[in-house]
């Protein structure tokens, strides 16, 4: 640590800081337009010139390392001077659009213009102007005329997302930023460039022109697509889902959102949401009031009970549903006397004794600091947009990435050692692994092996350094074999000292086992209650078309039942309903959410339900107080929450964070001869509310699922 002197005050700061690190600890703001504090530094703008003693000129202070005994004063006259020139000159070209902006009221260079740009211009000539671009469906770059080029939009795409999609070309008053040959931009993550864009170049293109900044109210929320938990703004107007901006979190999301996180929100008032309770009679879907629904489904339910007993009634649940709903629909089937509730609708494989919960293992914010990862059976970029973006920062300062995938996929960072082999051959391939740390080790194999110059690589990597995990993807959790895969990741990463964890897939896949939407004893897992075995089922959130491992064969089961209740806030699952309950998705009810650490996070509804969908906490609380079932009386989704907390339903298998996976056993199984594909869902096909949106569904990520779907 130096200590310099900033504006009269003493700081101390780490030596090779930047004088703009040491006014942000000294809490003086220093105007700048191309630093952020998530990029690497570019001092382009030159809007950050301050003072520095016994310099002859004006310092950038984003660029200008401290020293010991540096004085450096932001406010000074000579600063203050430097400052205006520089914005003098940025407004030479700029078009001044403000009034019709639709980054007005939220725009840096507006902002700084008031304090430091000048009552007129001495600019007479002729301003340059800067056609527009087309770069896909949520980027909208028709103004760039007003691009200062900062280059953080560049930065982004190098840094963070990992592809370089859009640069600079020219130069003078020439320089354009773009993409090249006229490409689109298709990052997962793209829609971020559009926040740290300091003027209103990069917008948003299903926002645009819909509101003014000041319109809108900003209410918290967290995402419900993966398990990354990233915490939300969502902007509403008249009771109306506008915009969804991240919300900072360092320990989760840091800054950033993928464009499934901001974009999804335009299937909330889309025209596939359901908005009133529906009964299918004579093959004809009829609008009903809520009570001749709820008596409809209490009466089925319970003549299917007396008709073929309590075992014949099963929930089909997602786990994209919020904590409460999860515990309330596994109340309801156990007070019916069922135990037949699953969440793990995509696996292939079940066991009723998997110890210990399915989860990371450690805290998010430990994947940026890995020196060495093993990660099995995952797209990483696609299924976790925002822990690729940790792991492509542990890469970018020396971690050693391993895969071992179906497919060689482009992670869009520096993967060390590949393993692209079928998926019925990857738990030999982690017994490989495994016996090359034991020849390493000297040691026994827990079962026969091969190692070869690969795994003996991968094996050396997880060996050396301190900080390392095995990860397990959504392939490897759906896979035939998941529990053998397991019970090898848990034996490698205790030879070798590493964390092992699931990615899990959904907003609330932790949640799901923490409440035990799994079948108790005697009951039915997904897999067989999807096969034809259930008379009744519910389903919450779930269209097993898309959400599950069988797919058109689980919709030929579900047709067999003789009752089927869906409860989604869309018209979905039309074709083997009887029922269809209008529930409130996460914007619209309270709830929580719990990540793939396990951090607990609770939200409340950012408007009002839509038509007379309701919560579907309330719904299934209203269900069972119809059905009689005792013990459910709650009064808000707070009490289910802090019932949650401090008992639990009896008979569900309970999800102990203390097991961290471990104890899995180990045993040998069969590599050969397995047909059945993990299943897993393409990015923007992971869930209800993403499958509708529009301008996701017109990406490229998303036409290439199209096109594979065609193909198949």
């Amino acid at each position: 640590m130096i200590e310099i002197e900033l504006d009269g005050k003493k700081i101390d700061i780490v030596e090779g800081s930047m004088i703009m690190h040491a006014a942000e600890k000294a809490g003086s703001y220093i105007p700048h337009f191309c630093y952020h504090k998530k990029l690497s530094i570019a001092a382009s703008c030159r809007m950050c010139l301050v003072d520095v003693e016994k310099m002859p000129k004006p310092m950038p202070a984003c660029a200008t390392p401290v020293t010991k005994g540096m004085v450096v004063r932001t406010k000074s006259e000579k600063a203050v001077k430097a400052q205006k020139s520089v914005m003098e000159f940025l407004l030479i070209n700029h078009p001044l659009d403000c009034p019709i902006c639709d980054q007005g009221g939220e725009c840096q260079l507006q902002d700084l213009a008031v304090g430091y740009g000048g009552t007129s211009s001495r600019y007479e000539e002729e301003k340059r102007v800067v056609f527009h671009k087309d770069i896909g469906p949520l980027i909208s770059m028709e103004e760039m005329s007003r691009c200062i080029h900062c280059t953080r939009c560049v930065r982004f795409g190098q840094e963070v997302a990992g592809v370089m999609e859009l640069g600079m070309s020219h130069r003078g008053e020439h320089a354009e930023i773009e993409t090249f040959v006229g490409q689109s931009v298709d990052s997962e993550l793209s829609g971020n460039m559009i926040d740290i864009c300091p003027v209103g170049a990069l917008t948003s293109k299903p926002f645009r022109y819909s509101a003014r900044t000041w319109e809108l109210s900003r209410r918290k929320s967290i995402s419900p697509h993966d398990s990354t938990g990233a915490n939300l703004v969502v902007q509403v107007k008249n009771h109306r889902v506008m915009r969804v901006v991240p919300f900072e979190n360092e320990a989760v999301n840091e800054c950033w959102i993928a464009d499934r996180d901001r974009y999804s929100y335009e299937a909330l008032n889309g025209e596939q949401r359901l908005t009133a309770p529906m009964i299918k009679q004579g093959g004809e879907w009829k609008q009903v009031d809520w009570k001749t629904a709820m008596e409809y489904v209490a009466h089925g339910l319970q003549s299917i009970k007396s008709n073929h007993g309590a075992n014949s009634i099963g929930a089909l649940v997602s786990p994209h549903s919020t904590l409460e709903e999860l515990y309330l629909a596994g109340a309801l089937v156990r007070g019916l006397g069922s135990q037949n509730i699953d969440y793990r609708l995509r696996n292939a494989q079940f066991e009723a004794d998997a110890p210990g919960g399915r989860y990371l293992g450690m805290p998010i914010a430990a994947l940026s600091t890995l020196q060495s990862a093993l990660v099995v059976g995952s797209n990483l970029r696609k299924d976790h947009p925002l822990f690729a973006q940790r792991i492509r920062q542990a890469a970018r300062a020396g971690c050693t990435v391993s895969v071992v995938n179906a497919t060689a996929f482009d992670w869009a960072l520096p993967v060390r050692h590949v393993s692209v082999s079928p998926s019925g051959t990857w738990v030999q391939t982690l017994a490989d692994i495994a016996a090359s740390i034991a020849v390493e080790k000297k040691i026994d194999a827990p079962q026969a092996g091969k190692p070869s110059e690969l795994t003996n690589a991968i094996a050396r990597s997880l060996i050396k350094g301190e900080r390392k995990a095995v990860l397990l993807g959504n392939a490897a959790a759906h896979h035939p074999q998941a529990h053998s895969l397991l019970a090898l990741a848990n034996w490698i990463a205790d030879q070798t000292g590493a964390h092992v964890g699931y990615l899990t897939e959904s907003g609330n896949t932790v949640g799901a086992q923490w409440v035990g939407a799994m079948p108790g004893p005697g009951g039915l897992n997904a897999g067989q209650m999807l096969s034809g075995a259930l008379k009744a089922a519910i389903l919450l959130n779930a269209e097993p078309e898309f959400d599950a491992a069988g797919g058109t064969d689980a919709v030929a089961a579900l047709k067999k039942c003789e009752m089927v209740l869906t409860l989604s806030p869309f018209k979905a699952n039309l074709d083997v309903s009887d029922v269809v309950l209008p529930i409130a998705p996460f914007t619209e009810t309270p709830g929580t959410f719990v990540n793939a650490e396990g951090r607990v996070q609770s939200f409340h509804a950012v408007v009002r339900p839509l038509g007379e969908a309701r919560p579907a906490w309330k719904v299934l609380r209203a269900l069972a107080d119809v059905l009689g079932l005792p013990g459910l009386g709650f009064d808000s989704a707070q009490e289910v929450l802090q019932q949650i907390q401090t008992g639990h339903v009896s008979d569900a298998p309970q999800w102990v964070p203390a097991n961290l996976l471990s104890n899995a056993p180990s045993r040998t199984v069969p590599v050969s001869g397995l047909d059945i594909e993990p299943c897993v869902a393409a990015i923007y096909q992971i869930d209800s509310i993403v499958r509708r949106a529009p301008s996701l569904q017109l990406t490229a990520d998303a036409r290439t699922t199209q096109m594979q779907e065609v193909a198949a």
